[in-house]
């Protein structure tokens, strides 16, 4: 089997999916050289409160800056951490796996807390999870690599650059992705399936919501029994 590789812009302690996504390729790549999009996942996520679903947030410096690209964006208040761990102590204090997880979460809120850049922070938050479950795919940055124009073009150069024969994607992409472009360099490109998540033991129910941060998978199933309600453990993309 030849090397697959994904390419997808970092986000601050995202869903199961994301972290699916790592799981199954050899090589992650962070794209953060693509322009700051606001309200999006790259600086927030949600977790569960007992009203439902709500945003943790890390405060950024954009005024006037329309073009920047993710990986130059700056922290606006160095205080966020201390205020996100206290808002997940608050919501999660009586999950199951509170006491087992948290200590090393609260190890990743000081440690960020020191960052000054969005990427760092969403990267140490990524690596962190990543060692919690078992997860040892190598995460790298766009940056690393040579950029060429072309949005699938870029795509595909970074697969040759890597010697990857397998581009995994996520399904979002499949209205813009030029398969053809990947199929000329010999490069085959497999998609993503979300579908069959399991619900499992989640704190104010119902609703049950899948679409919150992982923080929420490991406080009430733990970083080992967090691997069975995902899918990239045992399971294969489709092609």
């Amino acid at each position: 089997m030849g090397k697959r590789i994904a390419v997808v812009q970092s986000s601050y302690i995202p869903w199961k999916g994301y972290f699916d996504l790592i799981n199954k390729v050899d090589e992650f790549i962070l794209y953060d050289d693509l322009q700051y999009t606001r309200r999006d996942w790259r600086n927030r996520n949600r977790i569960k409160t007992p009203k439902g679903s709500g945003w943790l947030t890390i405060p950024v410096k954009v005024k006037g800056q329309y073009y920047q690209k993710i990986r130059d964006v700056v922290v606006s208040d160095p205080r966020w951490s201390d205020k996100h761990w206290k808002t997940i102590c608050l919501n999660y204090g009586r999950a199951p796996c509170f006491e087992a997880i948290g200590s090393v979460l609260h190890d990743l809120y000081r440690e960020c807390g020191d960052e000054t850049h969005l990427s760092a922070i969403n990267y140490k938050f990524l690596q962190g999870i990543c060692h919690m479950l078992g997860i040892k795919t190598r995460i790298s940055w766009s940056m690393d690599y040579d950029l060429v124009e072309g949005r699938t073009e870029r795509l595909v150069h970074l697969c040759l650059q890597t010697g990857a024969s397998e581009y995994l994607s996520g399904p979002a992409a499949k209205t813009y992705l030029d398969e053809a472009l990947f199929s000329t360099q010999g490069i085959r490109v497999c998609w993503m399936d979300y579908r069959g998540y399991q619900a499992y033991g989640q704190l104010f129910c119902p609703p049950f919501i899948h679409e919150v941060s992982m923080v929420d998978l490991i406080m009430n199933e733990g970083a080992e029994g967090a691997r069975r309600y995902m899918l990239s453990f045992g399971s294969t993309p489709t092609h």
